[in-house]
C-alpha cells in the first residue's frame, strides 16, 4: 500500500514537472538554432582596443574597414557610454569606403551609431549615404544629428553570402563617420507576415515605441530572449506635445503569448501602456516618411487595465493616415482575455511624406502598448557574380590610387558605382553587369591577369596611357562582346595574342606604343578587311599587319644556315691560319739554329775552344806529379814533343 502511495506521488510529481517544462517553454520560446545561440558582433570603430559594457557585451576594437582614419567621439552617448572613438573617412580613402564583416548566413539586425566632432569634421555635421549589402537603406542629410534618437539606425537584413557589408558614401558634404557597428542574428523567419518575411526585402525601422514605458532601453534591458535581436524601444514620452491628454498605466503581471516563434519580444513592452483620459479622445503618433514607399507596422497590445476585463469594455479602429486598417479592435475578445498578447501587423503605400498611425476609439478610452514600423527597401540587383569576381581580382592585380576607393559592389547602389566603371542592368540575369572600364591617364600601375577575360558582357576596355607591365592575357579573347580594346601607351611586352582576332566584335585595337614584339596575327588582318581600327606603331621589335614585313620561317632558317655555315668557316679559317703561324714560327727557329752553328766565326769558335782545350789536357799532363816506379823510365809523349818544338 506504500508502495503504490509512494509510485503515485512519484509520478504526479512527473506530471507537474513536465506540465512546468511545457508552461516555461511557452513563455520562454526556443529553436534549433538556440544551441549555439545568435551570432552576435559589436565593432567599437576607431578603438584599438576591445570594450565593455555595463551589461557585459564586448565591443571589439575596430575591424573590415576598407580604409579611414580614427577620431575621438566628442558627444556623449547615453545608449552605450563606452564608446570613445568614431572612424571617418576622407575624400583622399576614395568616395566609397566599407566595412566588411564576416557573418554566417542568415537574418540579422544591424545597428548604426553616427557621430561627428572637430577632429574628423571640424565640428559641422556630414552627409554621406549609407548602403547594406548593396541597397541604399540610409540618406544622412542635413539636420540628422539634432535628435539624439536618430543617430541610432537599425534595419533587419539578409545575409546570404558569409559577410555583411556596410559601406559609406561620400557626397562632398563633409566626411562619413560611424561610432559603432552592432550585427546581431534573429531568427530566419522572423517578421513571416506577408511581404515582411522576403529575403530580398531590408525592413529599415522607422520608428519603435514602448508606449507608456518609463524609459527606453534594448532588449537585453527588459529581459529580451537573445534571438530578439537586442532591439531598442525608445518610450513614447517625448512624442507628445505638453499638455497632451494621455496617461500612462503599467503592471507586473505576466502576460501570456507575449513571445511565439518566430517572432520573439520582451514582456516588457506589453506591461505598460500609454491610455487617453477621454473616452471620445484619439490617440495619433506621426513620423516623416519617403513617398511611394511600402510600410510594415506592428502593433502589439495587451490589455492591462484592471477595469477592462470583458469584450466589448475598449473597443477601436486603427487608422494609417486616415485609412481604416483594423476595424473593431477589441484586446480582449481577439487575445483572448485580459493580459494576453495580441499582434497586428499591416503593409500599407504611404504616397505622402508622412505617416500618421491613429487609434479612433469606438467603445472606452485608447491603450496602446506598443508598436513598430519599418519601411519595405527592396534590395538592389547586385552585379554579375563572374564580373565581380573579376573586378575583385583586377583590383589586386593593378596598383590603383587610393582616391579610386573600389570597395563594396562596383554597380551599387545607383549613383554610388566605382570610378570608372560603365554598369549596365541584364534583364535576363536580374543583374548589373560591367559594360565599361574606363581608366585612361588614371595613374594605374600593375599588369592585367588573366581574370580580365571573365567579363560577360563588357563592350569598352580602356587601360591607356599608364604605366602597365607584362604581356596582354590571352583570356580577352574570350570577350566576346568587346567593342574598344585600348591598351595604347604602356609598357606591355610579349607578342600580341592571336585570340584578338577571334573577337567578332572589335573596331577598335589600340595597341600603340608600347614594348610588343614578334608577328601580328594574321587573324587581325580579317578583323582589319571588317573596317576595325587597328594601331600597332611605336613597337620597335613588332611587324606585320600595318607594320614592317616579317621575314619568313624559311627565310629566317636559310639565314640562319648561312650564318652558322659562314662561322664555321671562320672559325676553320681562323685556326688553320693559327696552325700555320704556329708552324712558321717554329720551323725559323729551327733554321736559325742550323745557320747558326755553318757560320765561318762559329767555326773558328769552335776550333779555338777545341785547341784550348788540348793544350789544357798537355799542360795538366806535363805537371801532374809523377809516381815513381821501380821499372826503367820511359819518356811521355807529350815531352817528346815539347823536346821536338
Amino acid at each position: 500500500m506504500r508502495f503504490e502511495t509512494h509510485a503515485k506521488m512519484k509520478l504526479l510529481a512527473l506530471l507537474v514537472m513536465v506540465v512546468l517544462s511545457l508552461l516555461l517553454s511557452a513563455s520562454h520560446p526556443t529553436s534549433a538554432q538556440d544551441n549555439a545561440g545568435p551570432y552576435a558582433k559589436r565593432i567599437a570603430c576607431g578603438s584599438p582596443t576591445e570594450k565593455y559594457s555595463s551589461n557585459g557585451y564586448v565591443w571589439e576594437k575596430d575591424q573590415g574597414y576598407t580604409g579611414g582614419s580614427s577620431a575621438i567621439l566628442a558627444v556623449h552617448n547615453p545608449k552605450a557610454p563606452q564608446l570613445n572613438t568614431l572612424r571617418y573617412f576622407q575624400k583622399s580613402d576614395g568616395l566609397e569606403n566599407c566595412y566588411n564583416i564576416t557573418a554566417p548566413v542568415g537574418r540579422y539586425l544591424i545597428r548604426l551609431f553616427f557621430a561627428f566632432g572637430e577632429a574628423d569634421n571640424a565640428g559641422r555635421e556630414p552627409q554621406f549615404d549609407v548602403s547594406i549589402e548593396g541597397t541604399l537603406v540610409y540618406r544622412m542629410d542635413t539636420g540628422w544629428s539634432e535628435d539624439p534618437e536618430d543617430s541610432y539606425q537599425d534595419s533587419l537584413v539578409f545575409v546570404d553570402d558569409g559577410a555583411a557589408t556596410i559601406c559609406f558614401h561620400s557626397s562632398d558634404h563633409g566626411n562619413p563617420a560611424v561610432a559603432s557597428i552592432e550585427i546581431l542574428q534573429i531568427l530566419d523567419d522572423a517578421y513571416n507576415r506577408g511581404v515582411s518575411r522576403d529575403r530580398n526585402i531590408i525592413m529599415k525601422t522607422m520608428k519603435r515605441v514602448s508606449a507608456g514605458a518609463r524609459k527606453s532601453g534594448f532588449g537585453s534591458d527588459f529581459r529580451a530572449d537573445p534571438w530578439a535581436g537586442d532591439r531598442y524601444w525608445q518610450t513614447d514620452s517625448s512624442l507628445f506635445l505638453p499638455g497632451s491628454r494621455v496617461n500612462s498605466i503599467s503592471t507586473t503581471q505576466n502576460i501570456g503569448k507575449f513571445s511565439v516563434l518566430p517572432n520573439l519580444y520582451p514582456m516588457d513592452i506589453f506591461q505598460s501602456a500609454t491610455i487617453t483620459t477621454d473616452d471620445m479622445q484619439s490617440l495619433s503618433y506621426t513620423l516623416p516618411v519617403d513617398t511611394n514607399m511600402r510600410y510594415s507596422i506592428w502593433i502589439y497590445l495587451a490589455e492591462i487595465s484592471p477595469f477592462v476585463v470583458r469584450p466589448q469594455d475598449r473597443v477601436f479602429d486603427i487608422l494609417v493616415n486616415k485609412k481604416k486598417v483594423f476595424t473593431g479592435v477589441d484586446i480582449v475578445a481577439q487575445a483572448p482575455g485580459a493580459f494576453n498578447a495580441l499582434i497586428l501587423n499591416v503593409t500599407v503605400t504611404v504616397d505622402v511624406p508622412s505617416l500618421a498611425l491613429t487609434f479612433s476609439p469606438i467603445f472606452g478610452p485608447i491603450a496602446v502598448n506598443a508598436f513598430e514600423i519599418y519601411q519595405l527597401v527592396p534590395t538592389d540587383a547586385t552585379t554579375v557574380k563572374t564580373d565581380l569576381w573579376a573586378m575583385q581580382l583586377l583590383k589586386q592585380s593593378l596598383s590603383l590610387p587610393a582616391s579610386h576607393g573600389w570597395n563594396g559592389d562596383p554597380c551599387v547602389p545607383q549613383g554610388h558605382t566605382w570610378f570608372g566603371v560603365n554598369c549596365q542592368f541584364n534583364a535576363t540575369k536580374n543583374s548589373w553587369c560591367i559594360h565599361g572600364l574606363y581608366l585612361d591617364v588614371q595613374g594605374v600601375r600593375g599588369v592585367l591577369g588573366e581574370e580580365i577575360g571573365s567579363f560577360s558582357g563588357i563592350q569598352v576596355l580602356n587601360i591607356s596611357h599608364n604605366t602597365l607591365q607584362g604581356s596582354i592575357p590571352v583570356s580577352i579573347g574570350n570577350l566576346s562582346s568587346l567593342v574598344i580594346l585600348d591598351l595604347s601607351h604602356n609598357q606591355l611586352n610579349g607578342s600580341v595574342p592571336e585570340t584578338l582576332g577571334t573577337l567578332p566584335n572589335l573596331k577598335k585595337l589600340l595597341l600603340n606604343d608600347n614594348q610588343l614584339s614578334g608577328e601580328v596575327p594574321s587573324t587581325l588582318g580579317a578583323s582589319a578587311l571588317r573596317g576595325a581600327n587597328l594601331n600597332f606603331a611605336n613597337n620597335d621589335e613588332l611587324c606585320g599587319v600595318g607594320l614592317r614585313p616579317c621575314v619568313s620561317t624559311s627565310n629566317r632558317k636559310s639565314a640562319a644556315l648561312r650564318v652558322t655555315a659562314f662561322v664555321v668557316v671562320l672559325v676553320i679559317a681562323l685556326m688553320a691560319g693559327c696552325g700555320f703561324i704556329i708552324w712558321k714560327r717554329r720551323s725559323n727557329m729551327a733554321r736559325a739554329q742550323k745557320l747558326a752553328r755553318g757560320a765561318p766565326y762559329a767555326k773558328a769558335r769552335t776550333t779555338f775552344v777545341r785547341d784550348v782545350q788540348m793544350a789544357r789536357t798537355v799542360l795538366t799532363d806535363h805537371f801532374r806529379p809523377v809516381h815513381r816506379d821501380p821499372g826503367p823510365y820511359v819518356p811521355s809523349q807529350s815531352s817528346t814533343l815539347l823536346g821536338s818544338s
